[in-house]
């Protein structure tokens, strides 16, 4: 075990990575769209634009444009490769956790744009507790999953 495990704020980590889960999921679920996009793109000719003024003559400017677009494929796939190996290392973490569990730690940090009183107030109300016990679940659902994670 590495020394700089020892100094990794875990439960921070679990948090980002629990943020980071939506995006994966869609750089997954679009992948094959995207890089299409950019295929189609790589092999598509470009329109004229006619809008009266002179234009500047570039003679590299298709291959600026199949050098670019292959650049944008690598990016893509290496995105690809990474949200794979995300959810290999995430999924397992996430599907250990129950239901219930699930949901505090959606409401926390999987909605975007959701304030903490807002998730608080829906947590309280769906298992009927207190707010400051709905802080200690959700402190308590945090730290099981950090441990999933990451170990002791």
């Amino acid at each position: 075990m590495s020394i700089a495990w020892i100094y990794l704020d875990k439960k921070a980590a679990a948090i980002d990575a629990l943020k980071d889960y939506s995006s994966m999921e869609y750089i997954i679920k679009n992948h094959q769209e995207d890089l299409e996009e950019v295929q189609e793109r790589l092999t598509s000719i470009r329109s004229s634009h006619l809008t009266g003024m002179p234009s500047a003559h570039n003679p590299k400017a298709g291959e600026n444009k199949l050098i670019s677009c292959i650049d944008e494929i690598d990016v893509l796939k290496e995105r690809y490769r990474q949200a794979l190996e995300y959810m290999d290392w995430f999924k397992p973490a996430w599907d250990a956790l129950n239901e219930e569990e699930q949901f505090v730690l959606s409401e926390f940090y999987r909605i975007e744009d959701a304030r903490q009183t807002d998730a608080i107030g829906v947590i309280s109300d769906r298992f009927h507790i207190e707010r400051s016990s709905a802080y200690k679940k959700k402190n308590r659902t945090l730290e099981r999953l950090a441990i999933l994670l990451y170990g002791k």
